[in-house]
C-alpha cells in the first residue's frame, strides 16, 4: 500500500470515528430526560451554591482523568515510556472512542494507538491490568456496601445474611488475591487451548510485581473517591436532606452494579437512572432529583471527556508512516 493510500484511510477513518461519537451523542444528549430534569430542578436552586458546586465537579472531572493519565504513564514505563501529555492525549481519544463501543472496549483502541507500533500489543494486556485494578477496587468497595444496603433496607433472614456475607467476603478476598498474584490469571489463561498462541503476551502481565501492583491500586483507588465525591457534592446541592454517609454506601454499591451490566456508554444513562433510583428510593422519594444527579455526572464524566478527546482523534497513527 502507497504511503497516499495509507493516508487517506487514516483520515477515512479519524472522519469514521468522529461521525460516530458525535451522532450517538448528539443522540442522547436531545433524548437526556435526566439532564432536562436538571435544567429545571437548578432554577430554583440559589445561583451561587449551585454554581460552586459544578465548577468542583468539573475539577474534580479533570483531575480524575489526570490521575488515568499518570497510571496509564506508569503502567507502559516498564517498556514503552511516554510523557505525561501523551498519556493524556491518548487518554482522552480513548474515551472519544470508547463513547459508541459496547463495554467501553474502544478505549482499548484509542490509547494504544498513540503507542509504537510494536508495542500496541504490550499496551493492551498493560491497560488490562489497570482495568482489572479499577474493577477489583469497584467490585471489593462496591460488595461490602452492597452487603450494608442488604442488611439495611431489605428484609432478609439473619442466617441468610450470614451465609451472603461469607459469600461476599471470600468473593472479595479472591479478587485481590488474584489481582496481587496476576502470574495465576496468567496462569489460567494459558490452559486455554486457543489462548496459548498469545502466552508471550499474557507474560507482559507478569512483569508488574507487588509494589507496582499496590502503585496502580493507589491510583484506582484515588479515582474511586473522586468520583464518589462527585455524586456527593451533586446530592448534597439536589437534596441537601440526605444523610451524606447514605450517599456514599448507596454511591459504592451503585458502582458495582453498574460494572457488571454490559451497556454502551452512551446509552447506559437509562440503565444508570433506573438502577439509582431502585438504590436511592430507600432514601427519598425525589426520583427527578435522583435522575437529576446521575445525568450530570453521566454528562461531566463521559460525555464532556469524549468531546474533549475528540480533538486527540487526529492524532491517531494507524500506520507507521501516516501523520
Amino acid at each position: 500500500m502507497t504511503g497516499t493510500a495509507k493516508k487517506w484511510i487514516s483520515w477515512l477513518l479519524k472522519a469514521l470515528i468522529l461521525v460516530l461519537a458525535f451522532v450517538f451523542i448528539y443522540r442522547r444528549l436531545t433524548n437526556s430526560e435526566g439532564l432536562k430534569h436538571f435544567q429545571e430542578l437548578i432554577g430554583n436552586i440559589e445561583q451561587l451554591p449551585a454554581i460552586l458546586t459544578l465548577s468542583f465537579i468539573i475539577v474534580l472531572m479533570v483531575f480524575n482523568y489526570v490521575l488515568e493519565a499518570l497510571k496509564w504513564k506508569y503502567l507502559t514505563q516498564k517498556w514503552s515510556p511516554i510523557t505525561f501529555w501523551q498519556a493524556t492525549e491518548s487518554v482522552f481519544c480513548g474515551l472519544t472512542m470508547a463513547i459508541f463501543t459496547p463495554n467501553r472496549w474502544g478505549e482499548f483502541g484509542g490509547r494504544v494507538m498513540f503507542l509504537p507500533p510494536r508495542k500496541r500489543v504490550h499496551g493492551v494486556f498493560a491497560m488490562a491490568v489497570g482495568t482489572f485494578g479499577q474493577l477489583v477496587v469497584t467490585c471489593v468497595v462496591g460488595s461490602a456496601s452492597l452487603l450494608w444496603f442488604i442488611y439495611t433496607y431489605l428484609p432478609v433472614n439473619i442466617w441468610i445474611f450470614i451465609g451472603m456475607l461469607a459469600i461476599g467476603a471470600g468473593f472479595m478476598l479472591l479478587m485481590l488475591i488474584f489481582y496481587f498474584n496476576v502470574r495465576w490469571v496468567v496462569f489460567l489463561l494459558n490452559r486455554v487451548p486457543f489462548l496459548k498462541r498469545f502466552y508471550r503476551f499474557f507474560k507482559i502481565m507478569k512483569r508488574y510485581h507487588f509494589r507496582e501492583l499496590l502503585t496502580i491500586m493507589g491510583y484506582c483507588l484515588s479515582r474511586f473517591l473522586t468520583y464518589s465525591f462527585q455524586y456527593c457534592l451533586i446530592f448534597h446541592l439536589l437534596l441537601p436532606e440526605v444523610h451524606m454517609y447514605q450517599v456514599l454506601l448507596l454511591t459504592f454499591a451503585f458502582f458495582f452494579i453498574q460494572s457488571v451490566l454490559p451497556t454502551i456508554d452512551v446509552v447506559d444513562i437509562g440503565v444508570r437512572s433506573a438502577t439509582a433510583d431502585k438504590l436511592f428510593e430507600h432514601i427519598t422519594n425525589q426520583h427527578i432529583a435522583v435522575m437529576a444527579a446521575v445525568a450530570l455526572i453521566w454528562f461531566t464524566n463521559i460525555i464532556l471527556p469524549a468531546v474533549l478527546g475528540s480533538v486527540f482523534v487526529f492524532k491517531l497513527k494507524f500506520f507507521d508512516n501516516n501523520i
